[in-house]
């Protein structure tokens, strides 16, 4: 029998149920994503159910916890041949196959224990078999956001059920394993054995946290930018606007990896508008364009010699390539001896970490969009190899802002967390933003977590008036 599916703490769950909906959300504005574009994008939000199970194996209460993320097509299956509708439609289509097979699984334990086990074991046996009959199959990384959702309604469900924050249950008291049952030492020295993720959290999680705003390679930056069609909704439009309302202090900006000189004038522009207004802080994102470092070198080496000032401001470096990264084993060491250099899309778990790392990646950046499960073991794994981290956005609106905000203030990023829902669809979270007005607006650079209160993430969902649409639910047979 699977050890996994007997309980050995008083406090092991099991998934009893799961309620999947989705919530459509329109954007005020597009976002580029490589070489697409978006102007809307659909959200998956579950209700997980689980039982608590005693060591003698008898039910005992049941509670709910939800989970959501958005359904990002373009970011996680990047495609020229496929349209848009063709990959959504098949990511709805793993989703329901997703369902049945989260409220399937035998898995008895902590939420980190049913996300491993159904992540290494269940998930690419489920995906090679949705995959075998299409012409191109659902990539791992478009099959992990599906599972994120279940994963985070998982982890919520038990911190519902024992009333504590899941933050403090990721620990030896609520855990059977160490990490030592996950994870793999690259460096002498190092043991996971009788380590716990709460080992390396920040043990005192900041209520603050400087914020991060997403410059879209479609975005204005100043009113002669403006073509007239955008909207006239109240929010800013041009990234100036943004600045000087929000009081930022970092900036993402989103690079095509594909035009260098259209790429370095972008970082001028935008470093001389960052100099003047008093930003601090800038990062580059290429979204895995590049094939070459020798392209990133040169606009780095170009901006050094150039415009230091511009240079300094640049904190590190974002994915410029492919996300395959067993498929493109390129050597990036002489990017990261520029600048530090984060691996995004292609640090589906530790694993790909550990690859990215021999291959001369500096950083980490974790989504929990690739689940709370994988982000955390992912995170463990970093710090004991002394790589720093980042917590990177999907644009996350509604409940998906919560564990990711929450993800960025327990991991000790090297600066805060990007948060750019508020800039895309900020009325999409209007409900939310009754109960948490500080993660959904950012004022003076920085987002106020102080609200998040309560069992599990703290979501306090009992007080957001939003009506959901009926959703579809899978029971345990």
């Amino acid at each position: 029998m699977n050890t996994e599916s007997m309980p050995s703490k008083k406090t092991d769950i099991r998934v009893e149920s799961v309620a999947v909906t989705y919530l459509p959300v329109l954007m005020r504005m597009p976002l580029k994503f490589g070489a697409e574009s978006v102007s809307s994008v659909n959200c998956i939000r579950v209700a997980v159910t689980v039982a608590g199970v005693t060591v003698a194996g008898s039910d005992q209460q049941n509670a709910t916890g939800w989970g959501e993320t958005p359904l990002s097509v373009t970011w996680a299956w990047p495609s020229t041949t496929l349209t848009y509708q063709d990959r959504y439609d098949a990511m709805l289509a793993f989703c329901s196959q997703l369902a049945e097979a989260w409220t399937a699984s035998e898995t008895i334990g902590h939420p980190i224990e049913i996300g491993h086990a159904f992540i290494d074991q269940t998930l690419p046996a489920l995906l090679e078999k949705f995959n075998a009959d299409r012409e191109q199959p659902l990539p791992h990384l478009a099959a992990l956001i599906a599972v994120s959702a279940f994963d985070l309604g998982t982890h919520d469900a038990y911190g519902m059920l024992h009333d504590v924050d899941v933050y403090e249950t990721y620990n030896a008291q609520y855990m059977s394993h160490d990490l030592s049952h996950y994870l793999v030492p690259e460096d002498k020295g190092i043991d996971f054995a009788g380590k716990y993720p709460q080992d390396f959290l920040v043990k005192v999680a900041p209520d603050h946290l400087p914020v991060w705003h997403l410059v879209g390679g479609l975005d204005p930056l100043e009113a002669s930018d403006c073509n007239g069609d955008e909207p006239k909704d109240g929010y800013p439009v041009t990234l100036r606007e943004w600045i000087e309302r929000d009081g930022l202090m970092c900036l993402k900006i989103k690079l095509r990896g594909t035009d260098q000189d259209w790429d370095y004038q972008r970082l001028i522009r935008i470093g001389d508008m960052a100099k003047e207004l008093g930003v601090d802080s800038l990062s580059a994102d290429f979204n895995c364009t590049v094939t070459d470092p020798s392209y990133v070198n040169a606009i780095l080496d170009q901006l050094k010699s150039e415009r230091l000032d511009i240079f300094d401001r640049i904190l590190y470096v974002e994915q410029p390539f492919p996300y395959d990264l067993e498929n493109n084993q390129i050597d990036v060491s002489s990017v990261s001896q520029r600048k530090q250099l984060f691996l995004d899309e292609s640090a589906h778990d530790w694993k790909f970490v550990q690859l990215g790392r021999k291959l001369g990646w500096s950083g980490v950046a974790l989504k929990t969009c690739k689940t709370q499960t994988g982000a955390l073991l992912s995170l463990c794994w970093a710090k004991a190899h002394g790589m720093p981290l980042m917590v990177q956005d999907l644009t996350n609106p509604m409940l998906a802002q919560i564990p990711h905000v929450r993800l960025a203030a327990h991991a000790g990023t090297i600066m805060g967390v990007e948060a750019n829902g508020m800039q895309f669809y900020p009325a999409a979270s209007a409900a939310e933003e009754q109960v948490h007005p500080g993660i959904y607006c950012r004022r003076r650079g920085m987002l106020d977590l102080s609200s998040i209160q309560g069992p599990g993430f703290g979501y306090r969902l009992d007080e957001v008036d939003r009506v959901l649409p009926e959703g579809q639910v899978f029971n345990r047979s």
